[in-house]
């Protein structure tokens, strides 16, 4: 994975922030020690998302992260726990999305799933959106999805696993919550 540093502000892997490393300030006499790697019999490790390609590519280069000319509908999401911030744009025509793009910042995973989300919903109806942004959330609740239901997700079902990382489901949430809120 890289090495991670500690910038006295926010704690960094391979120049990507890590989400909510921010509110984490060491004390004044202590150095930042990274936690000892602890051996996991059940659930995924926070590694396990990170070395992910799909994840780390929609992170580091993502196709939709721009300020879109005309949108017919916009939308900010906010997560005040971290302080991940977007602004969500779609160009709806005749019902189906024919353009999503956001801005903002936020950590990788707020990121990269917006990124997965707005690839996912364009061209899609709204009405399929609304269904396809049910499923997410549903699964990032941890509630158990069909073989057809991960497979309608397509690449946004690789980030399943972090329904078991409580900290990390509004992150990967804030995406997905901003669409049912220009959807609604």
């Amino acid at each position: 994975l890289g090495e991670s540093k500690w910038d006295g502000v926010v704690l960094t892997q391979n120049g990507t922030e890590l989400c909510g490393a921010a509110a984490f300030q060491p004390l004044p006499d202590e150095s930042f020690r990274p936690r000892p790697k602890m051996t996991r019999t059940k659930g995924p490790s926070m590694g396990n998302i990170y070395t992910s390609t799909t994840f780390m590519e929609h992170n580091s280069h993502p196709d939709y992260k721009y300020e879109m000319d005309a949108p017919t509908h916009s939308h900010d999401g906010i997560n005040p726990s971290c302080g991940d911030e977007l602004t969500l744009m779609l160009r709806v025509e005749n019902g189906v999305i024919e353009e999503a793009s956001f801005t903002g910042h936020g950590c990788a995973i707020s990121q990269a799933s917006a990124d997965i989300m707005a690839d996912l919903m364009t061209g899609e109806t709204v009405e399929e959106a609304k269904r396809l942004s049910g499923l997410f959330l549903a699964m990032i609740r941890g509630e158990e999805l069909s073989e057809e239901d991960f497979e309608d997700l397509d690449e946004a079902a690789q980030l399943k696993d972090i329904s078991h990382m409580p900290a990390r489901v509004k992150c990967a949430e804030l995406a997905w919550r901003t669409l049912d809120g220009i959807l609604s």
